[in-house]
Formats: C-alpha cells, structure tokens, sequence
C-alpha cells in the first residue's frame, strides 16, 4: 500500500469586483478497492455553500455556491489516499476475450454502448491507418498485448506538449501536429479503442511523478478499456503503458471534455486570469 498526499490549489483573478455563480468541482478521487480516503479537506475563498452529490457515472461532484462580490477565488483541496493497486497487471480477462478479435456480451454491450459509439468516417479512416501500422487482421494477438502496444505506439510517434489553454484537440488536430498535451492522448487513443470495437472512456486525475513531486504540477489524463472479467484497465498513452499505482483517477467520462476539475461562471464586466498548482507526493 502506498500514501499520496495531494494538494489541489485554483486562483481566479479578476479586475473588477465579480458576482460568482455555482461552479462544479470535481477534485475527490474515486473511492474503489483499489483507492481508500483517508482524509479530505475542501474549502473556498471567499467561503461557500458546499452540496454533493454522485453523477451519472459515479463521480463526487461538489456544488459551490457563493454570496456577495469578490475580485479573487481560491479554491483548495487537499486529500491523502491510500493506494493498494500497487500490481496493476494481477487481473484475470474472461477466456472469449483472451484474444482479439472478440465480442462483449449481449448485457454487457448494451450498458456498454454509449462508450462504444464511432468517431465520424473521416476520423475512422485515420485511425484505422495508425491500427494497420501495428496490427494486421490477420495476426493472433492478445487483447491486452494489443492495447498495450495501442499506448506505446502513441507514447513513441508523438510529442508531448504541456498546453494551458483549456478543451480537447480532435484527433485529426494530434495526428496532424504530431503532438497533444495527455487528454488529447488520450482522446485519441479513446476514438481508436473504439475502431477496435472495444468500449473505452476519459480518467481525469493526478499522476504522481516521483522527480517531479517538489515542483508544481497540473492535473493528468488517460483513458479505460472494458475487458470483461478484468474491468475497466486504465491506459496511459502519455508514458505508454498501463495505469498503475502512481494515477489516481478523480473523474471518468465518456466524452473527453466534460470532466474539467473546476467549472463555473461569473457575473460583472471584468478580465480574468487563472492560476492552478497541484502537487502530488508520497507520504
């Protein structure tokens, strides 16, 4: 079992006096047998009404809301976990899915199919070009093996890029740069998950980087694939390899831009700026 402590800190800066509106927060990990809470601290600058609640998908979402103006916003979390996925690859997949190609079952493909859904025929032939480059149809392969080499080939063609300005590039936008920030990674590792006719979803959360855990960070990303029997197994294209005890998983999605760490908005004529630190450390 390993501890993590993580800090979580949000600046808004404005130039005039703001009437801030709800903002949702979603900054608590997901609780699991892997991943315990032991202790959470939430609190807000100026002070707000906070409500939770658990989404669609099983995410802790935090409402806040505040009263009066303000020309700053602090939000701060701070949680230490204790993390048991220490041997991400100890996991059993049933024996019809051993081997690629297979089919879910009729149950599991209908609670399945909205992460299942295909990217647009111009995107589809994009990514199954990338696929041929490292499977041909007619190879025995295991699925995991597959997908594994899925995120290496990711993690070895492309550049990682830090990028602050928010939202996802398309796939399109990635293959053509040659580079993409984590989410855009993993977006496009998603949209190819799903060529293979596998379900797939976006992880919003942290990685601790152990030569980076003194120095600011940001949040992370990366992507899930139902294998049946085994769950769902996060993949990391950003490092090209299986998520492990270093990712700590706060939001899941089956779209890529809809699980940021902090939403909302702001009444009043005034520029803003955004300053985040996050710091990620063992303890």
């Amino acid at each position: 079992m390993k501890r993590y402590k993580i800090i979580h800190r949000t600046y808004y800066n404005y130039s005039e006096n703001v009437t801030l509106g709800e903002h949702r927060l979603l900054l608590r990990p997901r609780e699991d047998h892997e991943l315990r809470i032991e202790s959470f601290v939430l609190k807000s600058t100026p002070k707000s009404k906070i409500l939770w609640h658990r989404d669609v998908e099983g995410n802790s979402v935090a409402i806040a809301s505040f009263s009066g103006q303000t020309q700053q916003l602090l939000i701060e979390s701070e949680v230490i976990i204790q993390q048991y996925n220490e041997s991400p690859l100890d996991f059993i997949v049933a024996d019809y899915a051993i081997t690629f190609p297979f089919e879910y079952k009729e149950g599991d493909k209908f609670l399945l199919s909205p992460y299942m859904v295909l990217p647009n025929q111009e995107t589809r032939t994009l990514l199954n070009n990338m696929i041929y480059a490292i499977y041909k149809t007619s190879e025995q392969i295991q699925t995991y093996t597959l997908l594994q080499r899925l995120s290496a080939h990711i993690y070895q063609t492309l550049s990682y890029t830090v990028r602050e300005e928010p939202g996802v590039q398309t796939v399109e936008q990635t293959l053509l740069l040659g580079s993409g920030s984590c989410r855009d990674f993993a977006l496009l590792f998603m949209e190819a998950v799903k060529c293979l006719g596998l379900a797939s979803r976006f992880v919003s959360g942290y990685l601790h980087a152990p030569l980076m855990s003194a120095q600011v960070g940001s949040t992370h990303a990366w992507a899930e694939v139902y294998l049946p029997g085994g769950g769902w197994k996060g993949f990391d294209p950003t490092i090209g390899d299986i998520a492990g005890a270093d990712h700590i998983p706060v939001a899941v999605s089956r779209l890529a831009d809809s699980v940021p760490p902090i939403s909302g908005s702001f009444a009043g004529i005034a520029d803003s700026t955004l300053d985040v630190g996050v710091w990620v450390a063992l303890c």
